[in-house]
């Protein structure tokens, strides 16, 4: 048996959730797929693949080889491309991890220029907040908020996360806006917990050149960006997103800010990699292609203004104010 051809053939069977696919995928017949995968696990001792006459899953076994697999045919196609030409086009199979509100409202809408660009690689795109073993999952390159900890790892800084504090004008019309950062502790917020860990993470204010940290008051708390944005949208309580999150909203009068004058943090936006990943001409491709993206937005590169526009949320902001969305509210209830 072909161990090399068994890797291939049984990551695109993973990949692809069908031994058909993969066979029309390689090229191959589908009882060489088969086959392959048969001898494979008579050769391991082990099952890799649960079949039913409808889907086919991972066992616990199969889960762990396929990252194993995926590692090394990664590592090969990465030193073949390092040998190649520097103008040859970059290819093959490249694996990001992103946070889901970076994902959604910044690479997807420009996913095509990426294509069209380079065409020949192939992006598998997770999204999600969970540390992401980089090395141990096969994952080229991860978008990350916050300095970077492990030293194994090469960060790219290509962007900055503005906080803003907002609310709705439902929760401002029942509670009114506070003016000061001791009215501010007396109000409600929206939570944000740690997927990892479960804790609940403070807001941070800079007061005097110093780093305070407030414990809000709330009855919700969230996992996830956009749940994040959409309880703030309900006026369930203040929230505290990155301003990129929630710009349209802001345009639109959905959300209003609050205490603009308030000095919030700043956290670095870095695409981090291994150090054994940056000669990839894919991974390569990659960086260059976010760092320009995040550098042309506004919102994103630190240079935000008001007469400025916004990468994806380029518009004139709403002329809406708090008072008068509160007369409009009040005035509809009226009618009711």
């Amino acid at each position: 048996m072909d161990r090399f051809q068994a890797m291939q053939v049984f990551t695109r069977v993973v990949d692809a959730n069908s031994f058909t696919a993969a066979a029309d995928n390689l090229g191959l017949p589908r009882t060489t797929v088969t086959t392959t995968i048969q001898g494979l696990e008579r050769h391991l001792q082990i099952r890799l693949l649960n079949r039913t006459t409808r889907k086919i899953s991972l066992t616990p076994d199969g889960a762990a080889y396929y990252e194993h697999c995926r590692r090394i045919l990664t590592d090969l196609e990465d030193t073949e491309s390092s040998f190649h030409a520097v103008a040859k086009t970059p290819k093959g199979r490249l694996r990001i991890d992103v946070p889901a509100s970076i994902g959604r409202l910044i690479l997807i809408p420009r996913l095509s220029e990426f294509h069209q660009r380079y065409p020949e690689i192939e992006l598998a795109i997770g999204m999600g907040d969970r540390p992401v073993d980089l090395a141990g999952e096969a994952v080229d390159c991860v978008i990350r908020v916050g300095e970077l900890q492990d030293s194994s790892m090469v960060a790219r800084r290509i962007g900055i996360f503005q906080h803003i504090l907002c609310a709705a004008p439902a929760y401002l019309a029942r509670h009114g806006e506070p003016r000061n950062l001791e009215e501010l502790q007396q109000h409600r917020a929206v939570h944000y917990f740690s997927s990892r860990t479960g804790r609940i993470y403070d807001w941070e204010v800079i007061i005097d050149g110093e780093t305070v940290e407030l414990k809000m008051q709330g009855s919700v708390s969230v996992n996830d960006s956009d749940a994040y944005v959409d309880c703030g949208l309900q006026g369930l309580g203040l929230i505290m997103p990155s301003r990129f999150m929630v710009q349209r909203h802001l345009e639109s009068g959905a959300l209003i800010e609050i205490l603009p004058r308030l000095t919030l943090p700043t956290m670095p936006i870095s695409v981090v990699y291994l150090h054994n990943r940056h000669l990839s001409p894919k991974v390569r491709a990659f960086v260059d292609w976010v760092s320009e993206l995040f550098s042309a937005c506004s919102l994103l590169s630190g240079s935000h203004a008001e007469d400025q526009p916004s990468c994806a949320f380029a518009g004139k902001p709403g002329a809406h104010t708090l008072r008068t969305l509160i007369e409009q509210q009040n005035m509809a209830e009226r009618v009711l």
